[in-house]
């Protein structure tokens, strides 16, 4: 890898103090894990491993069941099902852009709690009491990356797998801006290391259940765009989702069809929720950033890819999203 600069390096090294000084970890990412978050979770458990540290894998929601074949993915406790065995006072948070992303499982940190954040979100607020964040990575296991080599531990295939997961997932299969010189070189290292690359993009990238399709067939009947064409955006009912028997993890994907359309420059998926809530995901063509439009709503993410969610229905959500993006565009 490219020598981390000074301060990088600084932050690497007090992360694998926090790593070492202490013991019996909570490892948590944010809730509805994606590629990234679940594989920065078990890589994270790897590394404690190896340091011959104990800890404990969890999240708020369910895992998502195209990750389940991740080595040490089936040890991801699942919070509503399984609280933790006692009152952690060392927490490493993975891959959450705020602490609220946490979700539930912050409600079980005692006063007093350290907590490392490794994350790669530009909206983080270094919420940790040693902060790992690093804006310009394609995803939080890209800092994993740097962290275990700094710590000169070498990679298995096991753990080059999860890392060359997050990096796939998260960079739409090394298509999207954030496929830098620095992932290549990564990718090739974990690629030698025996990682099954086309095996991982077929599985995560071109299959699709019956479930999904029915799903994506309900949204497309949907899409509509703005008068100028700028911004496209489509819906989904929690009826959509008992109806076609998918899962939410079925939704990851959806918003790129409205982003992708030739003229579009955002494009947006509304989830409705079971509480009358919405949760929204922004996409960006490049020109717009939607993390600042996420954050108006008390979101955030990055320039291209953003989320928030609002307290209001979808007939409510849609339009007054629509209409921030469309100030932004002016």
């Amino acid at each position: 890898m490219t020598e981390p600069g000074s301060a990088y390096r600084k932050q690497l090294e007090a992360a694998l103090a926090f790593m070492n000084e202490g013991d019996d970890f909570l490892v948590v990412s944010h809730v509805q894990p994606d590629g990234d978050a679940i594989s920065s979770t078990v890589v994270v458990g790897w590394l404690l491993g190896k340091l011959g540290k104990r800890y404990v894998l969890l999240n708020e929601s369910d895992l998502p069941s195209r990750l389940r074949f991740l080595t040490l993915a089936d040890t991801i406790q699942h919070f509503d099902e399984q609280a933790p065995p006692f009152e952690f006072t060392r927490v490493i948070s993975i891959d959450c852009a705020d602490y609220k992303r946490i979700g539930t499982v912050s409600s079980s940190f005692p006063p007093g709690t350290k907590l490392l954040n490794i994350d790669h979100h530009p909206t983080n607020d270094s919420f940790g009491s040693v902060n790992v964040i690093r804006s310009d990575a394609a995803a939080t296991v890209e800092i994993l990356y740097d962290l275990i080599e700094h710590a000169g531990i070498a990679l298995d295939r096991d753990a080059a797998t999860a890392i060359y997961t997050g990096l796939m997932t998260d960079t739409g299969g090394f298509r999207y801006a954030n496929t830098t010189p620095h992932v290549m070189s990564i990718a090739a290292e974990l690629l030698k290391l025996g990682v099954k690359g086309n095996d991982l993009a077929d599985h995560l990238l071109e299959k699709m259940t019956r479930p999904q399709l029915m799903l994506l067939q309900r949204g497309l009947s949907r899409l509509s765009f703005s008068e100028d064409g700028k911004i496209g955006w489509l819906y989904i009912t929690p009826a959509d989702l008992e109806e076609t028997g998918a899962d939410p993890e079925d939704l990851e994907g959806l918003v790129n069809y409205a982003r992708n359309i030739d003229g579009t420059e955002v494009g947006m998926l509304f989830k409705g929720t079971q509480d009358g809530q919405t949760k929204v995901s922004l996409r960006s063509a490049g020109r717009i950033d939607v993390a600042a439009v996420a954050q108006s709503f008390g979101g955030g993410g990055h320039v291209r890819a953003a989320g928030c969610r609002l307290e209001l229905g979808l007939p409510e959500a849609m339009p007054k999203v629509v209409d921030a993006v469309r100030r932004v565009l002016v």
